[in-house]
């Protein structure tokens, strides 16, 4: 449903604006809720990742203050 650009200079400010709703609409008739099982699947693994990021920038951030206090005091 591509418009031409002659169409699209038909169109005012508000007949923009209602297009650009009534597309919203479109496209939120489209999306489909996860299952309760998909969603239980998705949240562990955003949980799995969050807490291998954590342990990560935990270890760096001891290693890299290992770093600075020998650095520091030798």
């Amino acid at each position: 449903m591509t418009e031409t650009p002659a169409q699209r200079k038909k169109r005012g400010f508000f007949g923009a604006i209602s297009l650009f709703f009534a597309q919203v609409i479109q496209e939120l008739r489209k999306v489909v809720s996860p299952t309760r099982k998909e969603l239980v699947n998705y949240w562990f693994v955003v949980l799995m990742f969050v807490v291998i990021v954590m342990v990560m920038v935990g270890l760096l951030d001891f290693v890299f203050g290992k770093i600075a206090v020998w650095s520091f005091t030798r």
